[in-house]
């Protein structure tokens, strides 16, 4: 995929996603219809359950960082065989495809993403990670699952094969999709260029959740419409005139001038977008010179931008290139060097709003009301939102994966902060995460597929 400079970049609109969906089926289910069902999923579930742990752990111990799935997308397309499914590998590179039919009826799509993160574990966990692998670009990495894809995985397998024993209950098709590369966001898209929406059967409705670091095990968040953020990485390559450090007049110091850069982009959310509308821009890498007294030729940032809306999107991606020539202008410096990476910009993720409220009612009738809770948009970013092509109506929740004397400890006092997504030390309790991660998908999916 070609670097475009920013001025193309900006010519991408990012799919609305969610607008005019065909209307969803059935009527909302009575207490009764949640009960059975409910206990009809428990009854396979309490069966597999151990099982579903130990590949929790197997995968767990054992993550692929993103485009290098290989062994996790053959366990995937394994299990999802052993289920019933008609499979298909290598779909948008290592992605899997699992479709069930069981006569007429909706198409639901069900997602779950396989990548790892190059984080080293600190879990002390028995079953941690001590993967290194070489990432992308060459590096030495450890590689960890702090995204919990592997809560993902094995609550998808979970549900297939539930719904597989639960043929008699529903009517309709699934398709079991196991993505890669959700961590650079380009597997979706890789997937669906790929032809997933005109080689397998076209959703109705597709659904997925993700992991919370930071709510129990049996509760779930959920959000209308907006859910996450649109996602694009900039790079800024500060161009100067190196030489020695003691003579510093004799060159053109590309550390000042990147320095200078990021504050001056600090403006862009505080002075140019409206307050009342979501924006982040975070400079998360800087690199730059080899030596304490040798002033480099250039400098290299890594940015990523957050927003909500194309025209604050297309206004960020302007003022960042426009400030970092500016500012060369000034220091009198070549002409920066500014990427947007195209390949790496996800859209946000729209919840579809009928869909959102047929499912938060099952749920709510299966957990309890105080267990599913309505939560704002976050200014992260998922690809999932890209499933929403063709106005397919998404659904994305998220699932509770920490003990309840965790949440409780975390909210005393002076308390450290529970480990959150990307970190080191996140650990999902295995059964309970699980556990209501497939009830979850399951009451959900048999809700569109009911007979």
């Amino acid at each position: 995929m070609p670097r475009l400079p920013v001025f193309a970049a900006v010519l991408f609109v990012a799919p609305a996603g969610g607008s005019d969906p065909p209307p969803v089926a059935n009527p909302a289910p009575s207490a009764g219809w949640v009960k059975a069902r409910a206990a009809a999923v428990d009854k396979v579930l309490d069966a597999e359950a151990a099982d579903l742990v130990g590949l929790y752990q197997h995968l767990h111990t054992n993550p692929e960082l993103s485009l290098q799935e290989v062994k996790t997308a053959a366990r995937m397309a394994a299990e999802l065989r052993k289920a019933g499914f008609e499979v298909t590998e290598k779909v948008g590179g290592n992605g899997v495809v699992g479709v069930l039919k069981n006569g007429p009826g909706p198409v639901v799509l069900l997602r779950a993403d396989m990548d790892g993160l190059p984080i080293v574990e600190q879990t002390g966990l028995p079953y941690a990670s001590k993967v290194r692998t070489r990432d992308r670009f060459g590096n030495d990495v450890g590689v960890m699952h702090a995204c919990g894809h592997d809560i993902h995985m094995a609550s998808f397998v979970g549900s297939a094969r539930v719904l597989a024993a639960l043929k008699g209950s529903w009517s309709g098709t699934l398709v079991f999709v196991a993505q890669p590369a959700e961590e650079v966001v380009a597997g979706a898209r890789a997937m669906l260029d790929d032809g997933l929406y005109a080689r397998f059967p076209k959703p109705d409705y597709a659904v997925a959740l993700h992991a919370d670091p930071l709510t129990p095990a049996g509760v779930v968040s959920y959000t209308e419409g907006l859910a996450l953020a649109n996602s694009d990485a900039v790079d800024i390559v500060v161009k100067g005139r190196g030489g020695h450090g003691s003579a510093p007049h004799q060159t053109i110091d590309p550390v000042v001038l990147a320095a200078r850069i990021i504050l001056d982009l600090q403006t862009i959310v505080s002075r140019e977008v409206d307050p009342l509308d979501p924006c982040v821009v975070t400079v998360g890498s800087i690199h730059g010179g080899t030596k304490h007294n040798i002033i480099p030729n250039e400098v290299k940032l890594q940015l990523t931008v957050r927003t909500t809306k194309t025209e604050v999107r297309d206004h960020v991606l302007k003022a960042i290139n426009r400030i970092a020539r500016a500012a060369a202008v000034a220091a009198r410096a070549p002409e920066p060097v500014v990427t947007v990476h195209l390949e790496e910009f996800t859209p946000a993720t729209l919840n579809d709003v009928p869909l959102t409220r047929k499912t938060v009612g099952v749920f709510k009738e299966l957990l309890g009301g105080g267990n599913v809770r309505e939560r704002r948009p976050l200014m992260g970013a998922e690809d999932f939102g890209r499933f929403a092509q063709g106005k397919t109506p998404i659904f994305m929740y998220f699932l509770g994966t920490i003990t309840q004397d965790q949440y409780d400890a975390a909210k005393k006092p002076d308390a450290p902060p529970l480990p959150g997504m990307h970190t080191d030390r996140y650990a999902p309790v295995p059964e309970p995460s699980i556990r209501a991660g497939v009830r979850t998908e399951c009451l959900a999916i048999l809700n569109l597929l009911n007979k």
